[in-house]
């Protein structure tokens, strides 16, 4: 009898030993793997604020459309200004001024149109992956919208906002450890998942990581 209740209790404390064991393991795992996703999908969302971004400085105001977006990251073109030399104190002392030594062919400044696959992205990136959120073994997209505000004084400001839900983010991740990520959100009164833009004020384009 005296030994069935030792190798019991050899169980309960081997049983108590792992549960403390997940215990501090389980946060530190979730954290890891909840990190690793953040990194990418911020990554993802600075690609998204590049396009919009470059979309805004040819037509004006931001896009809500995906299919807009990812078409004009794919055929659309930007200009950019070429620049040959640069005025030197010499011409500077001699009174000359970009204007003249343009026409005097010292310096050149040519307005040149690049496709915006290559100027904003490098020519390699696959641009149908803007809209989708990197998480592993799953199709999500962020949700993305346009709109123009009147700030305090007057001036209407075109914004865009892109986001993603820490429930899209962190899909497949321990349950409970989310419901409790989403609630610090709540209390904090922050968007419970990684956003960037506003549609609602003019933050400059910042992203709620920065």
């Amino acid at each position: 009898m005296r030994t069935i209740i030792q190798i019991l209790l050899a169980i309960v404390a081997l049983g108590l030993v792992y549960f403390i064991y997940r215990g501090i393991q389980d946060p530190i795992e979730f954290d890891k793997a909840k990190e690793a996703r953040y990194e990418a999908t911020v990554e993802r969302l600075k690609d998204i604020r590049k396009a919009q971004l470059a979309y805004k400085n040819v037509h004006g105001r931001f896009t809500g459309s995906w299919d807009t977006l990812i078409h004009f990251v794919k055929y659309d073109s930007v200009r950019n200004i070429r620049k040959i030399g640069e005025l030197t104190d010499s011409m500077i002392e001699a009174g000359l001024t970009e204007r003249r030594a343009m026409r005097e062919g010292l310096i050149i400044r040519d307005t040149i149109k690049e496709s915006v696959l290559e100027s904003v992205f490098g020519g390699s990136y696959n641009a149908e992956d803007l809209k989708y959120v990197p998480v592993p073994d799953t199709v999500a997209e962020f949700k993305m919208a346009a709109n123009v505000i009147t700030t305090g004084s007057g001036i209407k400001v075109p914004v865009f906002e892109a986001k993603a839900h820490n429930n899209t983010v962190l899909r497949g991740l321990d349950r409970q450890y989310i419901i409790n990520l989403n609630e610090q959100s709540r209390l904090n009164e922050k968007y419970p998942g990684l956003k960037v833009g506003s549609l609602t004020e003019a933050v400059n384009n910042a992203g709620n990581w920065e």
